[in-house]
């Protein structure tokens, strides 16, 4: 159990939030299956374009126009083996959302959250705390999650999203560039997580830390020592 007497609380999501699982098993697959014909449909999309052409670039392809056919196949191979190695790249996440936008609107997709999130969120909000989201998914694709989970459409519980344009997850100066657009002091901020090296950069930016033990989540490294938790039940504010 955690007492925790600050002002803000940032979450990660995969593994925290969500299970890994949904993430890999479900969205990361929804985007492989459906890229192709996405990149066809939308070829005329200039944010799509421009997603393509740096997703081509980092896989050294470079010129490739998605209108045709065959440099489009060339890019949707590399943005399939970018996900493969779960890059966290700005444009793969960025055209990640957008095909899951598709998905969520039609239904195809409802986002999975751990049955103890809902009510969190709810105590948390309802006592004043600024909650906000920081993951490697895109700030529109969380927002698009949280929207339409399994309990419902929690994003009103949210003050902020944030993502790698605020910098990597295991870099201490990403935490620090949160906290000042939270207008709150590091120490007044708990990140809860399942990843070691972003619990410890948020620590050593003066953030409190929260382990999150979910079921399925790997074992974890750490340098510095995270107090743990299992359930959102357990942080009292």
């Amino acid at each position: 159990m955690i007492v925790f007497g600050g002002q803000g609380i940032l979450l990660d999501v995969e593994g925290t939030t969500s299970s890994i699982s949904f993430v890999y098993d479900v969205l990361f697959a929804f985007a492989r299956t459906h890229i192709a014909d996405f990149l066809t449909t939308h070829s005329g999309d200039e944010v799509v374009r421009s997603a393509a052409a740096h997703i081509a670039a980092e896989a050294g392809l470079q010129d490739l126009s998605i209108d045709d056919p065959g440099s489009r196949l060339l890019v949707v191979q590399a943005a399939i083996d970018l996900m493969n190695c779960d890059k966290k790249t700005k444009p793969l996440k960025d055209l990640q959302g957008m095909i899951w936008r598709q998905g969520f609107a039609s239904g195809e997709l409802v986002a999975h959250v751990f049955v103890d999130v809902p009510p969190a969120l709810e105590c948390w909000a309802n006592s004043g705390l600024d909650v906000r989201v920081y993951s490697s998914g895109s700030i529109e694709a969380q927002k698009l999650f949280f929207a339409h989970t399994c309990f419902g459409d929690l994003g009103g519980y949210f003050r902020g999203h944030y993502d790698t344009s605020s910098g990597p997850k295991r870099e201490v100066a990403s935490y620090r560039t949160i906290a000042t657009a939270m207008q709150m002091e590091p120490r007044q901020i708990l990140f809860v997580s399942d990843v070691g090296e972003e619990l410890d950069a948020a620590r050593q930016s003066g953030m409190a830390t929260a382990l999150a033990r979910r079921p399925g989540n790997p074992d974890t490294t750490a340098c510095l020592q995270h107090e743990q938790i299992e359930s959102f039940s357990e942080i009292i504010c």
